[in-house]
């Protein structure tokens, strides 16, 4: 069996996830074998042990296994006229740096399993001027809508993942819950996935015990964290299948789609970026008579 190799990582592939770097150079290695040779430390940045969500810098070295061969890399997918379009249109702020747009619910962030269309591989619709397809900085649920920013170029993208580590950058969610939460405003203080996760809520409108619209911002950036922790006030979200939004109160109509929605995103520097919600969140509140001064 051949060696391990030294990869330099490239100027353009700075600030990349790890996992992204494989499927950009080694697109026949899966999952499941990057995910055990991360495991076994076989895969190592700069001689240290590394995670899938690793940022690579340019000019480090990545140890490759040599189980790890090249395959074939599948062409890029072409992006149509009307999707760069329909993205376009969504597009809330650009400017040299970065640009935000308003991600439609039912779209995933990023590739996966059974994800063969998302943002990630539509970025190319947002490329504009630049010289490469803007970069992801932080994530959206599938199902969430809103406000998703994404990096022009590799030191924005760098900057942008250092302030979202950091706690840098404010994000602000709706949201429409079952019942109505108390007390009306405060926090919530709950591991999730075995970590702490901490979130502000405020009470915008209430319907009586039926419902009630939400200001969420979280304070840490866990997976599932403001749907968690809605549910572990006692409200989850409308149409949370998974915890226990789904059907809603009783004098609602079913709810297909999670009212959850990114309504804003503070950079520092930055006036605040700003999405509205979709057509059924606002069909919702009006349904409701929540209007929170709207």
């Amino acid at each position: 069996m051949s060696a391990y190799r030294t990869v330099a990582v490239s100027a353009a592939d700075d600030a990349m996830r790890l996992d992204r770097w494989f499927a950009r150079h080694f697109p026949a290695v899966g999952r499941p074998l990057l995910f055990r040779l991360l495991r076994t430390g076989q895969i190592r940045v700069d001689g240290r042990r590394a995670k899938v969500d690793t940022r690579l810098a340019a000019g480090q070295a990545l140890r490759v296994p040599p189980q790890v061969r090249a395959g074939a890399r599948p062409p890029p997918a072409a992006v149509s006229a009307a999707d760069t379009q329909a993205l376009r249109d969504r597009v809330l702020y650009r400017d040299d740096d970065i640009v935000a747009i308003d991600k439609p619910p039912g779209i995933a962030v990023q590739g996966g399993t059974r994800q063969r269309r998302h943002i990630d591989g539509l970025a190319a619709a947002l490329r504009f001027d630049a010289a490469a397809p803007p970069r992801l900085v932080h994530r959206l649920d599938k199902e969430t809508s809103g406000v998703l920013l994404l990096a022009r170029h590799a030191a924005a993208a760098r900057l942008l993942t250092g302030l979202f580590r950091d706690g840098a950058v404010s994000k602000t969610y709706w949201a429409v819950v079952g019942g109505t939460p108390r007390p009306a405003e405060g926090s919530v203080d709950a591991a999730v996935g075995g970590r702490r996760a901490a979130t502000r809520y405020r009470t915008l409108d209430s319907a009586g015990r039926h419902a009630a619209w939400l200001e969420l911002e979280p304070l840490t950036g866990r997976t599932h964290q403001l749907r968690v922790h809605c549910a572990h006030l006692g409200t989850p979200i409308l149409g949370d299948a998974k915890y226990g939004g789904a059907g809603g109160p009783p004098t609602s109509q079913p709810h297909l789609h999670l009212h959850l929605h990114a309504r804003a995103l503070a950079l520092p520097g930055y006036a605040p970026i700003e999405a509205p919600p979709p057509a059924y969140f606002r069909e919702t509140l009006d349904r409701f008579g929540l209007s929170a001064g709207r």
